[in-house]
């Protein structure tokens, strides 16, 4: 499989079936076998009932495979306990979701917060970490604002930032903009562009022609199975004007 990212392996499927299901078994996933590695700007495509949120759920080390083995940094997550799994996806994976799973009650700063509860660090210093992470994203003077007082797109910033507060090595994002208007996707996007670096993968799975072409790899999906995966020079998000225009 193509690897443009040319760093070091940071996930891998290997002989990977996910099959939900016993009296009638529906194969999501079949015999998938994928590495990604840091520099990877990577979307996920493919009609719906394809697979992708499947091998979503399993790249987070969200979900177990049926069979085959998922390593992420070099580490057999079928070996570990839930806890250790569960630390595992603290440390080394931000998760963006398509309907932003923001907590109501808490700022957009507290929201951020949450993402650091359990790292040991002092209240300042997860705050300064947090308002750092909004300011990454546009969002600095929003910190004190619950997410009633924000915009869809404001939100999903918010997520983004609470995704990479933790300095990941893995950004996961499901359907990012699915849940936008097109100007705020062109923002979002715009982030995305920034977050792509050299010691980092970043995964969108997407159903939009316009997000994919803006990765420098592209793994296409079809009824649990890969069906090409393919390197590309990225290229921007281009918005429909008539959505942007003034």
């Amino acid at each position: 499989m193509s690897t443009p990212g040319g760093g070091e392996p940071l996930l891998e499927l290997v002989g990977v079936s996910r099959v939900f299901g016993q009296e009638v078994p529906v194969h999501a996933l079949r015999d998938v076998s994928m590495q990604v590695r840091a520099g990877d700007h990577l979307a996920i495509i493919g009609p719906s009932g394809s697979g992708k949120s499947t091998m979503l759920g399993l790249l987070g080390v969200l979900d177990r495979p049926s069979a085959g083995s998922v390593y992420v940094t070099g580490r057999d997550t079928g070996s570990l306990a839930d806890d250790e799994r569960s630390r595992l996806r603290g440390e080394v994976i931000g998760f963006v979701f398509q309907q932003f799973h923001l907590i109501p009650y808490l700022t957009a700063l507290g929201n951020v917060e949450t993402a650091l509860c359990y790292r040991g660090l002092a209240r300042a210093e997860r705050r300064e970490r947090a308002l750092a992470a909004l300011a990454e994203v546009g969002l600095a003077d929003r910190a004190e604002h619950r997410p009633v007082q924000l915009s869809g797109g404001e939100q999903q910033r918010v997520a983004i930032a609470r995704a990479i507060v933790t300095e990941p090595r893995l950004i996961l994002a499901d359907e990012p903009t699915g849940a936008l208007d097109t100007a705020n996707a062109v923002l979002v996007m715009d982030i995305f562009a920034r977050l792509a670096q050299a010691d980092r993968a970043l995964i969108l799975v997407t159903h939009d022609p316009r997000i994919a072409v803006t990765t420098n790899r592209v793994v296409s999906m079809r009824d649990g199975r890969i069906v090409s995966d393919a390197t590309q020079v990225p290229a921007p998000f281009v918005a429909e004007a008539s959505a942007v225009a003034p």
